[in-house]
């Protein structure tokens, strides 16, 4: 079982003459939709980068390509895995297809806390670190564990 951050219909400005959906547009639901509003339930979206000067910046990922999509079909979006140091957070998001239940795309994601005025790498404040601690705590067991490639570039 995962958590589930939205779901989002394919339009046809998404789609290529492949007749499915473009690999541009998998990153942009994911990013767009998905973690931001993971970003945003911890206090470290849009609105935290406008009030705060702190948000977070991705440094690396990953994404699957594992079954098409096409235009008009319904997809959810899942996290599959969440965890945190100091500095860095990184999760897993899957893209099924809502109603022929495959796993369409996944994505892992590595993004550092930055603090926007210096443009630095900045540590988690205490606030943020206990909100995502409980995120996790409450969260784990629907956490898959497997196959995390960046799990080893946490530094804990």
């Amino acid at each position: 079982m995962t958590i589930k951050l939205y779901s989002k219909k394919i339009i046809k400005e998404w789609t290529d003459y492949n007749g499915h959906m473009n690999v541009a547009y998998y990153v942009l639901i994911f990013d767009t939709y998905a973690a931001e509003k993971l970003m945003t339930d911890l206090k470290m979206g849009e609105h935290s980068a406008k009030t705060t000067g702190k948000s977070t910046m991705v440094v690396e990922s990953n994404i699957t390509y594992n079954q098409e999509v096409k235009e008009g079909d319904e997809v959810d979006i899942n996290l599959v895995y969440f965890d945190h140091d100091k500095k860095r957070l990184l999760y897993k998001l899957e893209m099924i297809h809502k109603e022929k239940k495959y796993i369409a795309s996944t994505i892992e994601t590595l993004a550092l806390y930055v603090d926007l005025n210096k443009r630095k790498v900045a540590e988690f404040e205490d606030d943020k670190n206990k909100l995502m601690d409980s995120f996790i705590d409450e969260n784990k067991k629907y956490f898959i564990e497997t196959e995390i490639k960046f799990l080893s570039k946490l530094k804990k």
